[in-house]
């Protein structure tokens, strides 16, 4: 029996290798960690002294071999498990680390928004989406006043779309609270509007104030819902539908490059593009019941182009070809099968294909294949005037001194101003030499934070973040 074990082993760790290969290049994760268990724990026996004697010196340096590469993949596998929390790790430090740069990495921000899992929690959003609109947060607007809902011609539609809101906050919240939230989306909205009286209110509108409102508060909520509306949503707030309907009418094109016979089929039934018109105008914010998967959208919408909802639209008309095409051909029953977007999307999946797509289909393109007009199109006409607009921010840290500072400014002019001129001097000169003190101060300050910054992150990034 011990003479044949040898060969047993070959052939074991042949068929084992052999589909350990196969799995990895078919990049099946769930397999792969099966088998790599099953060589550990069933091939391979602990060895002993004794179970190697009376071995020729080739068995015995094939049987350590074939245990040295067993033992390599099982770190393979910790590794694999032990991934995921190293990648959130590393993601913490590079969002951190784009944030404190002077001036702000806007790109690594835009691509840590765009990648896998998005910006992670709320508290790196609204640390991270004021910088993807190029928002001051230290200049934030006023609450809005009283006056704010005197006379408003879209009061009475708000305050009816708020009320029927009640579902976008999260289920559990006391009705009290969400009764104080519902009177600061009203003020939130209306405040946006008063600001911009080019723009016009749409059904849809609050579904977007809300996302915003929940997770950066009032003040930021319109300074943020502000830049949307002249950029990113601006051509759903025209008084007509011209420039809506401009935008839905990128989908198909996009269809027809990918699966030209689901295009057609869609043509046949007449279905048209409204279906997708709630997702635009929303960004799905009021078809998707799971709050994280909204959120998780906004951050991949924040950090791209204007059109990226209906790229996105398109991947998922895509991923459900086959019920689509199951369907029968008619108008009523295609768009009452897309109109309803299943809640298990792969949305990560989604994601990357939506990506894929506008590489490959870039608006220009599908612009003259469709005989669509980009000009037409506010949004994205203004786009890359905006985006070159938000590579030239300062980071938080450096905004508050400034801030500060333009608020001192007047009352140290005026003080130096008021003083005979001898004094005036005097007050200047000791005021250099307070500058100078200040100056080495902060040096020594510097030096001893940034070691201890270094280590901090080494540690738990996400603990640093509280401070910035």
């Amino acid at each position: 029996m011990n003479e044949k074990t040898p060969g047993l082993s070959v052939q074991v760790s042949k068929i084992s290798i052999n589909l350990w290969v196969y799995l990895q290049s078919h990049n099946s994760v769930i397999l792969n960690v099966i088998l790599e268990s099953l060589s550990l724990s069933i091939f391979l026996p602990p060895l002993t002294f004794f179970s190697l004697c009376g071995r020729s010196r080739t068995t015995v340096c094939f049987i350590h071999t074939t245990r040295f590469y067993f033992v390599f993949l099982h770190l393979h596998l910790c590794l694999f498990v032990a991934e995921p929390g190293c990648g959130r790790k590393q993601k913490l430090a590079e969002i951190h680390q784009a944030l404190i740069s002077d001036p702000v990495d806007i790109e690594t921000l835009r691509r840590a928004a765009v990648s896998k899992g998005g910006l992670l929690t709320d508290e790196l959003r609204r640390k991270v989406w004021p910088k993807l609109l190029n928002i001051n947060v230290y200049e934030l607007p006023h609450k809005p006043g009283r006056d704010v809902r005197e006379n408003h011609k879209d009061y009475n539609q708000v305050v009816l779309d708020v009320r029927r809101s009640m579902k976008r906050f999260p289920k559990g919240m006391p009705a009290t609270e969400r009764a104080v939230l519902q009177e600061q989306l009203i003020d939130i909205i209306l405040e946006v509007l008063k600001r911009n009286t080019q723009l016009h209110y749409y059904q849809g509108y609050h579904d977007v104030a809300v996302t915003l409102l929940l997770v950066v508060g009032e003040r930021m909520a319109i300074a943020l819902l502000d830049t949307l509306s002249n950029y990113h949503l601006r051509d759903f707030m025209d008084p007509t539908m011209d420039s809506t309907k401009h935008i839905l009418n990128y989908l198909m094109p996009i269809l027809e490059q990918v699966d030209l016979e689901l295009h057609n089929f869609m043509i046949r039934a007449e279905v048209g593009t409204i279906f997708a018109l709630s997702w635009l105008i929303t960004w799905y914010g009021h078809v998707l019941s799971e709050f994280k998967h909204t959120l998780r959208l906004y951050d991949f919408f924040l950090a791209s182009h204007p059109l990226m909802p209906i790229y996105l639209a398109a991947t998922i008309v895509l991923h459900r070809e086959k019920e689509v095409k199951q369907t029968e051909c008619d108008m009523a029953m295609v768009h009452h099968l897309l109109s309803r977007i299943p809640q298990d999307l792969p949305y990560e999946l989604l994601i990357g294909q939506a990506q894929d797509l506008f590489e490959k289909y870039p608006p220009s393109l599908l612009a003259k294949r469709a005989a669509l007009q980009s000009r037409k199109s506010r949004s994205i006409s203004t786009f890359q005037a905006f985006q070159l607009s938000t590579f030239h921010q300062r980071p938080d840290s450096v905004l508050q001194r400034l801030t500060k500072a333009q608020g001192s400014t007047t009352s140290r002019h005026g003080l130096e101003a008021a003083l005979p001129g001898d004094q005036g001097q005097l007050w200047r000169r000791g005021n250099r030499m307070v500058k100078m003190a200040v100056w080495g101060l902060s040096a020594t300050l510097g030096a001893a934070v940034f070691a201890v910054a270094q280590t901090a992150m080494d540690w738990g990034p996400e603990a640093l973040l509280q401070l910035f």
